[in-house]
């Protein structure tokens, strides 16, 4: 059971998978609210923030996505409210998307209200309790520098905004920056040991950093050893 501080918002223009999240996530001990487009969830995240988004991509008049967007663009307690997306099975290119843009994690349709569930907790434990991270707190590489206490990566002493499942993916590979990570070893890092999340997932927030920090000047962030995993590049 979750504590009852946590408030979920369900966005969705299904009815029926509103009442059936809300249902789930209310027998887990979460207070929740719902709105049925993009819109109305803006609103919603007006008159009280949530602790976390259940985000629908596929919906009239504000889509998922574009929601996302916007509330990433906002800055403060917008910006970094987690956001546990939902779609369609043939949505692959839309749910990659959804990950770059700053979605913390996603399920496709059909789902197990058991699944959305599990990942919903999953998501609010990392931010209750701390991923574990290595023992520097300040770890330089090249001309990456990334403080732990912080939370912030710098190349050349210029920030670079990172979301929280990024940074610690950075944190992760900097530990030891000789090793070649597989994506099974950064999974259970970030999420634990069997948690279901697909590689694909893993090679989005890879992308998504490369872009980031290529706009720096930073071209060879992290390297591909292929068949086998990443590794963090030379940072020079």
């Amino acid at each position: 059971m979750y504590a009852m501080q946590h408030h979920i918002l369900v966005v969705d223009d299904d009815p029926h998978i509103r009442d059936l999240l809300v249902f789930a996530l209310g027998k887990a001990g979460m207070t929740t609210d719902q709105a049925a487009d993009g819109e109305a969830a803006l609103e919603r995240v007006g008159q009280r923030m949530p602790d976390l988004m259940v985000l629908d991509i596929n919906m009239p008049r504000l889509d998922g996505l574009e929601l996302c967007r916007r509330l990433r663009s906002r800055g403060g307690a917008e910006a970094d409210l987690p956001i546990l997306f939902l779609s369609s099975r043939d949505d692959e290119v839309d749910r990659i998307v959804g990950i770059e843009i700053g979605g913390d994690d996603y399920v496709t349709k059909p789902f197990s209200p058991r699944e959305v569930v599990a990942r919903v907790g999953a998501i609010l434990k990392r931010r209750i309790v701390p991923p574990p991270t290595p023992p520097q707190p300040r770890v330089r590489h090249g001309r990456l520098l990334l403080d732990g206490d912080a939370w912030e990566a710098r190349f050349d002493d210029r920030p670079v905004a990172t979301t929280a499942t990024e940074f610690q993916l950075l944190m992760l590979l900097a530990s030891m920056p000789s090793k070649v990570f597989t994506r099974d070893n950064i999974i259970d890092w970030l999420r634990g040991p069997g948690f279901a999340v697909t590689d694909r997932t893993i090679d989005s927030h890879v992308r998504n950093l490369r872009a980031k920090f290529a706009a720096v000047g930073c071209a060879d962030l992290i390297e591909t050893r292929s068949g086998v995993g990443y590794r963090l590049g030379t940072c020079d």
